[in-house]
């Protein structure tokens, strides 16, 4: 998907406030999927992006993160966690879909249907730049952060 127009989308976040991610043009945007609100991997991740999320602004970066929770599950995750940042709501799948993160997983040698860790770098015209397909959720948001400073 690098080097391609952003599928464009238009939800709700935790607070119920509309994002389209139209209106964003003019910032740079990171979109990130994340599986489940409250488990270990997904709390590391959020919380990591959160300690960073001024960086980010500063670097003219929204986050935006995506999983197929309820809007009371994102809002139940923010307040236990104190995160900031739009968590949008996929309850349909849409998103997921359309970004191609919704697949086949594997756990204990049972195949189901997840969502896979995966981010999108989208630029200021609403292009990928950058696709992380593997992502640790421990050093994701540092691994981001430091390939926006490398674009500077």
């Amino acid at each position: 998907m690098e080097g391609k127009k952003a599928p464009t989308f238009t939800t709700i976040d935790q607070h119920g406030n509309q994002v389209s991610l139209a209106d964003l043009q003019g910032k740079q945007v990171l979109l990130y999927f994340y599986p489940k609100d409250m488990t270990s991997g997904c709390t590391v991740e959020a919380n990591g992006f959160e300690d960073l999320y001024d960086k980010f602004k500063k670097m003219n970066t929204e986050i935006l993160a995506v999983s197929r929770d309820s809007q009371t599950s994102h809002q139940k995750f923010c307040e236990k966690e104190g995160l900031t940042f739009p968590i949008l709501v996929d309850e349909d799948g849409s998103i997921t879909e359309t970004y191609g993160v919704w697949k086949e997983k594997s756990m204990y040698g049972k195949k189901y249907m997840g969502i896979s860790r995966e981010s999108f770098l989208i630029d200021e015209s609403g292009v990928i730049i950058k696709h992380w397909d593997t992502v640790k959720p421990a050093n994701h948001p540092q691994e981001v952060l430091d390939y926006l400073k490398e674009l500077k």
